[in-house]
């Protein structure tokens, strides 16, 4: 099993940055080195859970939301089991619960993994709670 856990929401004005934690535990995604591919969405009040950007476990290739390109980063620290969520000049639109969610596909060579890919709802296998970020006008 994984387990997923997201930190670091609040509110903020616009303009502000936020970073986001995920903390990622679990004997499944222990065990394997490769094939993990994490990735942050959000879902706004109203509206489907859309992507915000993908990153590959193993050799930190990123994918991006092409709306949020230049004003969102996505990381990871290996060391610690953890992604991250930079996000700078927020706006009020980007208030949302962002997820924090880990795809594990072995099968799938880093350099294969496509942002049509790793912006598929559906290919994700385990989820976060989620956390609340408010960005106020």
């Amino acid at each position: 099993q994984v387990q997923l856990v997201e930190s670091g929401g609040g509110l903020v004005q616009a303009g502000g940055s936020l970073s986001l934690s995920c903390a990622v535990s679990g004997h499944t995604f222990s065990r394997y080195i490769t094939g993990w591919f994490m990735g942050w969405f959000r879902q706004a009040p109203g509206k489907e859970r859309e992507f915000v950007a993908a990153i590959t476990w193993s050799a930190g290739l990123t994918h991006y939301a092409d709306a949020l390109k230049g004003r969102f980063t996505i990381s990871r620290d290996r060391g610690k089991n953890t992604v991250y969520l930079q996000m700078n000049s927020l706006k009020p639109e980007d208030t949302a619960v962002y997820y924090c969610s880990a795809d594990f596909n072995p099968r799938l060579p880093d350099k294969y993994y496509s942002g049509t890919y790793a912006s598929r709802e559906s290919e994700y296998d385990y989820w976060g709670q989620g956390t609340q970020v408010t960005v106020s006008s």
